[in-house]
C-alpha cells in the first residue's frame, strides 16, 4: 500500500495507563501533522 514512514506506530499500552494512552495519542497525532497530507492520497487538480 506504500504508507509513509512515520504514519504507522505500534505501542503497547495496558487498560490501567491511561496517562501513557494519552501520551502516545498526543505523540502520535503531532507526528502525522507535521507530515501533512498523505501525497499519495491527494488528488491531483486538472
Amino acid at each position: 500500500m506504500g504508507i509513509e514512514p512515520g504514519r504507522l506506530h505500534f505501542s503497547w499500552v495496558s487498560s490501567a495507563e491511561a496517562t501513557k494512552f494519552v501520551d502516545v495519542v498526543k505523540k502520535v497525532t503531532s507526528e502525522v501533522k507535521a507530515l501533512g497530507p498523505n501525497k499519495q492520497f491527494v488528488k491531483k487538480k486538472g
